[in-house]
């Protein structure tokens, strides 16, 4: 069953934001890219299609995986992969 909008108009004003040139845009409550953090940043070529799912995991499990920081989803998936890799290689 398909939610009806909250609101049937837009209270964005698209005319104003159009004529906006790239110099009207207010940056000022951005902090600037330090060359040390844009050094810290991963390029990352050649992904893989992702699937958004979601499925149980035990929470001790969870809150282990967010206890090492930032990425934690993505070392779950590259658990994962190792896993299914090595499945792989057996039964080939």
């Amino acid at each position: 069953m398909r939610k009806k909008p909250t609101s049937q108009k837009s209270e964005t004003d698209l005319k104003r934001l159009h004529e906006m040139r790239d110099e009207d845009i207010d940056f000022s409550d951005i902090p600037p890219i330090t060359p040390e953090m844009f050094a810290r940043g991963v390029v990352r070529r050649g992904l893989k299609p992702v699937t958004e799912l979601t499925f149980l995991i035990d929470s001790d499990v969870v809150e282990w995986f967010k206890k090492q920081g930032r990425g934690y989803q993505t070392k779950i998936n590259s658990l994962l992969r190792a896993y299914m890799e090595e499945h792989r290689r057996k039964t080939a």
